[in-house]
């Protein structure tokens, strides 16, 4: 009998969820996805505030979405979520990550005993005094995963398993598909945008910024009265506008442009710096996803500042469809899903 699992994405103002059977088979089967709303602050990026909001919620979505398991793998992946680049010396990654605490403090902005802290190996090296493992140093806050964890506890859920976000999107967008070369994912959530870049399907450096798609949003309410048009729609249908404006929206456009440029320069820099600190692996592709991607006009205008092609990723190429699951309706709205999806396939590494 097939086994499934779900993958839960928490954000600040969606729950989404993907379950999946059978998720370390080589094909595995997406069953059914849904997403509920959640009140304005009962999430604060990616962050439970108010758990037993968000543990009802939770509840909601299992009923209205018709979810079978009951064990999930949450994400985190936040700006409280640090990745350095670390190497030590060559050793069993159970004994390295034993020595992380003896290791990282002068790494981490806060104490030891308040992070939850893991290590991705990426590739062995010589050292001075031997061999050395290259990787990367994840560091999270502990208090935030555990307020996400107990409150998927409050809804009679088990958490099998925590996993970086950003790891969990280039697994099913970059891993999985085996995309070659040196890759930049970009995915855009409401309130963070992650930033993950593989060689080979490997990640080798992995940011999290703290703005995304609700920044734009958040811009227009403060131009926007009762009256108008609700600022999300104006941003849906707007986008990064390249055509002749009505003097009506001119205001909305500029503001839309003002943020969105913020945005734009900093996933440039963010690349740059990567490529700066390893210019024998320059990156040749982008990759977007998440619900900011969607944003009319943005992919151009990522080539455009990057000088690089810009790709829309699909989440789904890897996997079977259940049965009633439709990939066209899939690839109208499910990027939003990749988070949920590539938590759930997690469970097969």
């Amino acid at each position: 009998m097939a086994t499934s699992i779900v993958g839960v994405d928490i954000g600040s103002s969606m729950l989404r969820a993907v379950e999946v059977a059978d998720a370390g088979s080589s094909r595995p089967t997406m069953l059914r996805y849904f997403q509920v709303p959640l009140p304005a602050g009962a999430v604060s990026s990616g962050e439970v505030i108010e758990p037993n909001t968000v543990a009802a919620a939770l509840r909601q979505l299992w009923s209205n979405g018709g979810f079978k398991s009951r064990k999930v793998v949450l994400g985190v992946g936040n700006q409280r979520v640090l990745a350095r680049d670390l190497s030590v010396p060559k050793m069993s990654l159970a004994r390295i990550r034993e020595s992380l605490p003896f290791e990282v403090q002068e790494m981490l902005p806060i104490p030891v005993a308040d992070a939850l802290l893991d290590f991705y190996p990426i590739a062995e090296v010589a050292g001075e005094n031997g061999p050395m493992v290259r990787g990367l140093l994840i560091a999270a806050v502990k208090a935030a995963v555990l307020a996400n964890v107990n409150t998927t506890e409050l809804a009679g859920l088990t958490t099998t398993d925590v996993d970086l976000i950003p790891f969990a999107l280039s697994r099913v967008l970059i891993s999985r598909p085996q995309v070659a070369g040196t890759v930049a994912l970009v995915d855009i959530g409401g309130s963070t945008t992650s930033v993950v870049i593989a060689i080979d399907g490997v990640p080798q450096f992995m940011r999290v910024i703290a703005t995304g798609g609700d920044d734009i949003t958040e811009a227009l309410s403060a131009i926007s009265t009762p009256e108008t048009e609700p600022p999300e729609d104006v941003k849906q249908r707007l986008g990064l506008a390249t055509g002749p404006v009505a003097a009506a929206d001119k205001r909305a456009v500029e503001t839309i442009y003002k943020v969105a440029s913020e945005q734009l320069t900093s996933l440039r820099n963010t690349i740059n710096y990567f490529v700066n600190t390893r210019p024998i692996d320059a990156v040749h592709k982008i990759l977007v996803s998440g619900g900011g991607a969607q944003l009319g006009g943005l992919p151009e205008a990522l080539a455009e500042i990057t000088g690089l092609t810009v790709e829309v990723a699909d989440p789904f190429s890897t996997v079977a469809l259940g049965r009633g699951l439709s990939l066209e309706e899939l690839h109208r709205n499910g990027s939003e899903f990749a988070v949920a999806l590539g938590l759930a396939l997690g469970r097969a590494a």
